[in-house]
Parts: C-alpha cells; structure tokens; sequence
C-alpha cells in the first residue's frame, strides 16, 4: 500500500504539472489580486491614518493621555477642532478616527471607582483602516492604563534595543490573501477534479483494483499539502520582496496552519464531490460555499466590523480562524499558546468534514 501511496502522490503531482494553465492561474490570481490592492489602495507603505483628537477635560491625566496619542506613527492627530467638526469630517470621508476625551475623564482616574472611557468614533466604509487605526489606539490606552495603576508584571523580560511593530496595510491583506487561496484551491480545486474523475470513470476504474479509498484520499492530500506550501512559500516571498512584509513568527506554526486548512478544505471538497451528481454542478456548489466565505471569513474585512448579531456565527467558520491565525503569526508573531483554539476549531472542522465525506464519497 505504501508503493500505492507514493505512486498515487506523484501522479496527482504529475497531473497538476501537465495542467500548466490552471497551476499558473491558481498561483497567478492571488499575486494579482494582492500587488493590485497593494499597489492601489494601500501603496505598499506604511499604515498612516488622520485622525482628530478632542478633549473636553483639562486634567494632567487627559494631557498625558494627549501626549501618548500624539506620538503614533499609524494614526496621525490633529486637536485643532472641535466635536462637531471632526464628527463631520469624518462622515465627509476626511477621517479615519475620531477620539473623545470626555470632562471627568481625570477625576475618573485619581477616584478610581469606575474605568474612565474613552470614546472612538470610526468610520464604518473603512473597515480594514479603521480597525488598524482602533487596534493602535488601544494599544496606546493598554500601555497608558498599566502605567497608571502602577502595573507590575510577575515576570519581566529584559528587552535590548528592540524596533516597534510597524504596521503595513499588507501586513493585514497578505495572510488573507494565503487563507483564500488554501480555500480556494482545496474546496473548489477538489469537488471538480474528483466529480470530473467521476464523470470520466477514472474513479470506477481505479475502484476495479486493489486500490483502497484511504489509500486514494491520502495521495490526493500529499500532493495538495505539497502544492499549497510551494503557493504559500512562494505568494509569501513575493509580498516580502515587493511590499516588505514579514513573517515575525515561526515558519514551522505557519506551515502547519497551511497544512490545517488545506485538510479542511479538502474535506469539505470531498462533501460536494460526494453530493454534486455531475463536474457542472460541483463548481456552482462550491462556489455557493466559498464564494460568501471570501466576505466573512476576515479576509478584506475584519470580523470585528460586522454586525454583532452574526459576529459569534462568523467566529465558527474555518476560514475565519485560518486567516487570523496566518495573520497573527505573520503580524505579531503569535504561538500555538495564543492560538490553540484557532488550531483546536480547525481540526474540528477537518475531523468532522472527512467523518461526513467518508459517508458522502462514491467511486461512480
């Protein structure tokens, strides 16, 4: 079975190789999509948002607080206008971030009964600008909070000279870019191919042997789990040398969330496979899956921007975790001690999704 195994592998790999066209546009739609969006919208430098800065309160607190939000480099403040003109800037597009420092702010703190709040308005058209502009906000409150109560960590660590994370718009749009191709590729690249072996009575014949189906399904993910990571590697290499990103974590937690999402998404691609009677019917089926995954899933949009009510909905998707653990890893160098649910969802979904296959799946 073993000689099976690896023949099976590289005929799959063999099959992608002879399909040039479709290897180069799989590999080729990505880069596009992410040079032109880079290129276009975020210019490939570095994130740097307008913002208005208005306090109400005169207190050395607000004035400290004033001073800290005066000295980001993502979000530029300017305080020379008052509520209602920024309010309007803002609707009027000029804006990416309004912050209010209500009066009371200061005797908030010195009392201590209560956290003193901060108030952010943003705009909701911008999502992606938006949601880079309130993470570095709150960031700058986190830091400007622990200072404040004389925050004392158990462990401290000795830092050397060390550079701040700068944030990129395509430190944001990359991992996305990544998550919809493993999406892409498995889900919609397996439920065609094995509906149109189907078709093609490649399946029943290979069925005739005594060639098993975990035999069969196990060289298909080998040689898909080898495609993806070439992709992968290679869509991540480009974005480093184009746009400068990085991949601040480990490569070893990158590549298994590869590996994680490509098994998922195959799965799913084996259950439309199973369910679509013909190769016509396979495509409109996992477009209708994919398709709407590509706008909740955080790629182009963060979670956090939708609507509350579908927010805990949306956080199941595999799709969703997939990109904001590529994102994490990439963006702040996140380890499996941050992202052991992300890992844990996914590899629900993957056990789940094969269990369903394996009841799905027909040689003819």
């Amino acid at each position: 079975m073993m000689k099976a195994y690896i023949q099976l592998t590289v005929s799959q790999l063999r099959v992608f190789g002879r399909n040039r066209q479709v290897l180069f546009w799989t590999l080729m739609f990505p880069i596009f999509l992410m040079v032109m969006l880079g290129s276009f919208v975020g210019g490939g430098g570095e994130v740097s948002y307008s913002g208005a800065l208005v306090s109400h309160d005169k207190s050395v607190q607000s004035t400290e607080l004033t001073k800290a939000l005066l000295k980001l480099e993502t979000v530029k403040f300017v305080t020379d206008m008052n509520e209602g003109e920024a309010l309007e800037s803002l609707k009027n597009g000029d804006l990416e971030l309004v912050v209010v420092i209500p009066d009371g702010y200061g005797d908030s703190i010195l009392n201590g009964s209560s956290p003193a709040e901060i108030k952010a308005v943003y705009d909701q058209t911008k999502t992606m600008q938006s949601e880079i502009a309130l993470l570095a906000l709150s960031q700058t409150i986190d830091s400007l909070s622990k200072a404040i109560v004389d925050y004392e960590p158990v462990v401290v660590v000795k830092s050397e000279g060390v550079q701040s994370l700068q944030l990129e718009y395509m430190d944001f749009l990359v991992p996305g870019i990544v998550a919809m191709m493993i999406m892409s590729n498995n889900l919609n690249g397996v439920a065609g191919q094995i509906a149109s072996w189907r078709e093609r009575g490649i399946l029943r014949r290979m069925q005739s042997t005594p060639l098993r189906a975990s035999t069969f399904i196990a060289g298909q993910i080998t040689a898909r789990l080898v495609l993806n990571g070439l992709q992968a590697t290679i869509v991540l290499l480009i974005a480093s040398l184009i746009f400068g990103t990085q991949v601040n974590g480990s490569w070893a937690v990158l590549m298994m969330f590869v590996i994680l999402g490509t098994l998922t998404f195959m799965a799913i691609g084996f259950i439309v496979a199973g369910v679509a009677k013909s190769p016509e019917s396979a495509g409109p089926i996992a477009g209708f899956i994919s398709f709407p995954l590509l706008f909740l899933g955080g790629i182009f949009f963060p979670i956090s921007n939708m609507p509350e009510v579908i927010q805990p909905y949306v956080k199941l998707l595999p799709i969703s975790h997939l990109s904001t653990a590529m994102r994490q890893v990439m963006n702040v160098g996140a380890d499996l001690s941050v992202l052991w649910f992300d890992a844990l969802l996914l590899s629900g979904w993957m056990i789940v999704a094969f269990i369903i296959a394996s009841f799905t799946f027909k040689w003819e």
